[in-house]
């Protein structure tokens, strides 16, 4: 079993080499379906009603929905936000579902064949490079918002609190944010493409019936609720940084 992350491709421009993975290809995936998604409903909703139906109705729902979700885990601040984390939740929770129809990657290089392959079927979120990248969002929003809201000298003093010598304890404390944010959504879903791959590779009459099981806590219920935290987290952070 291979559970490596694969390069599709290397750029090379000059002296450096950018390399396209298969995270980045699942991930652009899943972006053109969202993009496909909101092209859809903005069409459907082109002239809205004063009483909404149908597809403006849901729309108006889940909108309201993230706002007043965002409002309440945010304080004043949350309401502004809510567009923002709302993009960021779904966009997480299909990076996660994605292992329901992609699945783990099963099976290693044949010799003669080409030794890149090209596997669509890993979530793109049980890749490292991506949730830290989605935690260095969340870590460049505190710093920012907590420098426009209360300016750089009493964020610079903010270090300090509550004395002086404990300021490297608070650095370190900022840092470790992203760090602890990556890890929690990669390790768990990560963890459930292992799992689920290791399943796979049972003998036949071992995987009768219970793939279900298993698909619907490590894709559907771990997937959900590392979107949500991910989430709840960075808002936390964020409007703590805004208090």
């Amino acid at each position: 079993m291979d559970f490596s992350i694969h390069v599709a491709k290397v750029v090379r421009i000059g002296s450096f080499e950018l390399w396209i993975t298969e995270s980045m290809i699942n991930s652009w995936i899943i972006c053109g379906v969202l993009i496909l998604i909101a092209l859809i409903v903005r069409n459907a909703i082109k002239n809205p009603q004063k009483v909404p139906e149908g597809v403006q109705n849901v729309v108006e729902f889940l909108v309201d929905s993230l706002d007043n979700f965002a409002e309440t885990t945010m304080g004043k601040h949350g309401r502004k936000f809510g567009s923002f984390y709302g993009s960021m939740i779904i966009y997480i929770l299909l990076c996660n579902l994605s292992g329901l129809f992609l699945g783990p990657n099963i099976g290693a290089p044949v010799a003669g064949e080409p030794k890149v392959l090209i596997d669509f079927m890993r979530p793109p979120t049980a890749d490292f490079a991506v949730t830290f990248a989605l935690a260095m969002i969340t870590f460049t929003m505190v710093q920012g918002f907590a420098i426009k809201e209360k300016g750089t000298f009493t964020w610079l003093k903010g270090l300090t609190e509550p004395m002086w010598p404990l300021t490297p304890l608070n650095v370190i404390g900022e840092l470790a944010n992203p760090i602890s944010l990556s890890f929690r959504l990669f390790g768990n879903i990560l963890g459930g493409t292992i799992i689920m791959g290791l399943y796979y590779n049972l003998p036949w009459f071992a995987l009768i019936g219970i793939p279900v099981a298993l698909h619907a806590y490590f894709d559907i219920f771990a997937g959900v609720l590392q979107a949500f935290i991910f989430v709840m987290l960075s808002m936390t952070f964020v409007a703590s940084a805004m208090d």
